[in-house]
Order: C-alpha cells, then structure tokens, then sequence
C-alpha cells in the first residue's frame, strides 16, 4: 500500500473527514451488535441504518464528486499515485453491493428464532470490506490529498461540507458526536465555524436525540 507525506492544509476539512470515518465504524458496530441480539429490524435500528447509509453516500460523493477529481489533475502524469485513486473508487463500488445485501437481510422475515436471516452475516461482511477501505484512504489516499491540494482547495472542500450541513444535512454534526469521548467531541465541534456549532447546540442535537437512532 502506497503511503505519501502529509501536509495537512486545513485541519477543518481534515477533521470532518476522519471523524465521519470513526462514525461510519460506531454506526456499522451498532448494526452489528443489534442484528447479534436479534433487533435488526427494530425501528430506532432501521432509522439508524438508514442514516448511516445517507451519510455513507454524501461522504463518498464528496470524494468523488470533488475531492478525487481535484487531487487526480494534481498528480497528473505520476502513474502509483493515480492508481490509488483508481483503487479508492473500486472500492466504492464494491461497496455498493454489499450495501444492498444489509438492506435485504434487513427486510427478509424473521425466522423462527427470532434472528433477522443472515443480517448478522451481512453487517460483517460490510463492515469488514468498510474498514479495508476506510483505511486505504487513511493511510494512502488522504495523506496523498493533504500533500498535493492547495489551502485555497482545502478550504472550499470544507466550505463544500459547510454547506450540506446548514442546507441539506443538519444530522450530520450531531450524528459525529454521537457517543464519542469529550476530547475527541471537543476537536470535533472546535474545527467548525462558530454559527455551525450554534445551530448544533440549540437545533439539530436536540433533535437528533429526539429520534433515538440506534435505541431498541
């Protein structure tokens, strides 16, 4: 696996990165715990999921959309490091069934044990091929990103991100901090605008709560 130096350019967009990563892992370990138990298919797990694949798909298509296509033109010509990213978005794909597969499981009868058919073993297979990826981007795509992208491009990556948040995507700042420790939430809310963490504190987290997602 390719590793690159790493010249962080703005530590907003890195923080915002890597924490929807550490809340992709908590949300696919909920799943996972709640399928083992037999409560895949309680409807606070549902929603949950339900979430979390939202989230998954604004995250990739952020990446793919923006932040991808911009490090490809910077290495242009340079053959191992476009081959990472070639890699990075294969491994989207292969996700997408896998995806499907939770989503059958999820809605197939239960059988006469009270377990979700073989959910179990799709949240596993997910979750495993999930960490692959997430760490190939960790450890090889994201360094190569934060050492050949420019403030100016860090900067309206994370103003990208801002702007889901106040129009489209109010639950994604409270569904990061969902159940993380203080030091690491503290991080988290100090790398967004003052008004963000306001709208947080007094809007969306009050009403991310109310839903209990995750809550059987």
């Amino acid at each position: 696996m390719e590793t690159f130096a790493v010249q962080p350019r703005d530590m907003t967009c890195h923080t915002l990165l890597y924490a929807a990563h550490q809340a992709f892992r908590r949300d696919l370990d909920r799943l996972g715990a709640a399928a083992a138990a037999g409560k895949g298919r309680a409807s606070h797990v549902r929603a949950g999921w339900e979430n979390l694949k939202e989230q998954l798909r604004l995250h990739q298509e952020l990446e793919d959309g923006w932040l991808w296509p911009r490090v490809e033109r910077a290495v242009a010509g340079r053959r191992a490091e476009r081959a990472v990213l070639e890699e990075i978005r294969a491994e989207h794909a292969r996700l997408v069934p896998l995806i499907a597969r939770v989503d059958a499981a999820m809605d197939a009868a239960m059988d006469a044990a009270g377990q979700g058919g073989d959910l179990p073993a799709a949240v596993r297979e997910l979750r495993e091929a999930l960490e692959r990826h997430l760490l190939h981007e960790e450890m090889s795509a994201l360094p190569l990103a934060e050492s050949v992208l420019t403030g100016a491009e860090w900067r309206a990556l994370a103003a990208q991100a801002r702007d889901r948040c106040e129009a489209g995507t109010p639950l994604f700042v409270p569904w990061v901090v969902d159940g993380i420790g203080p030091v690491e939430r503290s991080r988290f809310l100090t790398a967004l605008p003052r008004p963000l963490r306001e709208l947080n504190r007094v809007m969306w987290e009050p009403r991310y709560r109310k839903r209990r997602l995750w809550s059987i």
